[in-house]
């Protein structure tokens, strides 16, 4: 059954005090955005739309260099998530029938596994799915809306509580929303047309139709996420200096795996497009980004950059800066 995925990127970014809309803040050189949409296409949806908002003209600048299509819509006021994705509307219309991926662009830990896995969740209730969930397991869900099942062993939703709206038996649970759900569209969309504003704040939440689609005898259910990490985003460069140190830690051990050899992982920065050979020595306060391919036998440092070069088998560079665009 065919797929497509809707993007929520209308966030503004003011802690970020860049000017420019946070899912353009990068992690390792590349925008949070791309991450999100490079993983939504490998895991094969490349129907996709983006909800852009405050400084669209830089999301929809930047999505215009990419080497595919990528739609986008605004959301011309900040009316909560659901809004967010009402503004998809004439998007998802034409995509009854099949499954939609809504996800956030400021996100960009989500993996190919975790989306793969939660749709075969999602289709397993076949005529019946409404909506799964993608959950985490965090240490600290301060902060987070609570998952809450029908039972303990159960994966049946019985509620998203928010932590302003759980009491202290709520407030322990670990399973968190991501953000992240897989909809049957057709109830997605009559779904957000029985949204109604939030008293509190006149916002629309997607959270909301969650328990609509539940009332409506659809199955609801969460997947729990592979890494915990899925849930994670970034509202300031202090934590968005968080985000790139894991990423940074997760693709030095990839290499470190492939058989690269990386003695001392001080101020060593890989990007997520470079390919380095098994054999290679990658030492101290080198950074390497770009579309770069390094052969094996290599050895590449100290303080070196390298950006988007081909380097082969068997040279050494030392203290240099090499940048040769392909």
């Amino acid at each position: 059954m065919s797929a497509s995925a809707v993007i929520l990127a209308g966030g503004e970014g003011k802690r970020m005090k860049s000017g420019r809309p946070k899912v353009l803040s990068e992690v390792l050189f590349q925008p949070m955005i791309r991450w999100v949409i490079d993983t939504v296409r490998e895991a094969g949806i490349e129907d996709i739309c983006v909800v852009t908002g405050s400084k669209r003209e830089f999301v929809e600048e930047y999505l215009s260099t990419l080497p595919f299509t990528v739609e986008t819509v605004f959301q011309p006021e900040r009316l909560g998530t659901g809004h967010a994705v009402m503004m998809a509307l004439p998007f998802l219309e034409k995509r009854r029938g099949s499954d939609v991926l809504i996800l956030n662009g400021d996100a960009p830990f989500i993996s190919v596994d975790t989306i793969r896995n939660a749709r075969n969740a999602q289709l397993k209730a076949k005529e019946n799915r409404g909506c799964t969930v993608i959950s985490a397991e965090v240490e600290n869900p301060t902060g987070y809306g609570r998952i809450v099942h029908e039972d303990n062993a159960s994966e049946t939703l019985k509620a998203i509580v928010e932590e302003k709206e759980a009491d202290d038996e709520i407030r322990k649970i670990r399973e968190v929303n991501s953000g992240a759900y897989w909809f049957n569209t057709d109830e997605l969309v009559k779904a957000l047309g029985k949204l109604t504003k939030s008293e509190k704040t006149g916002e629309y939440y997607l959270t909301d139709t969650v328990e609509i689609i539940k009332n409506d005898g659809k199955t609801v259910i969460s997947f729990v996420a592979e890494n915990a990490d899925s849930v994670l985003g970034a509202n300031d460069c202090i934590q968005l200096a968080q985000l790139n140190e894991i990423a940074r830690m997760r693709i030095l051990h990839e290499n470190m795996a492939g058989g690269v050899n990386i003695p001392c992982t001080d101020g060593v920065i890989i990007g997520k497009n470079v390919r380095i050979g098994a054999n290679t020595t990658i030492l101290p306060s080198s950074v390497i980004r770009g579309k770069t391919v390094i052969g094996s036998f290599c050895e590449i440092g100290p303080a070196v950059l390298v950006d988007s070069c081909q380097i082969g088998d068997g040279i050494e560079i030392r203290t240099s800066v090499n940048n040769v665009r392909l």
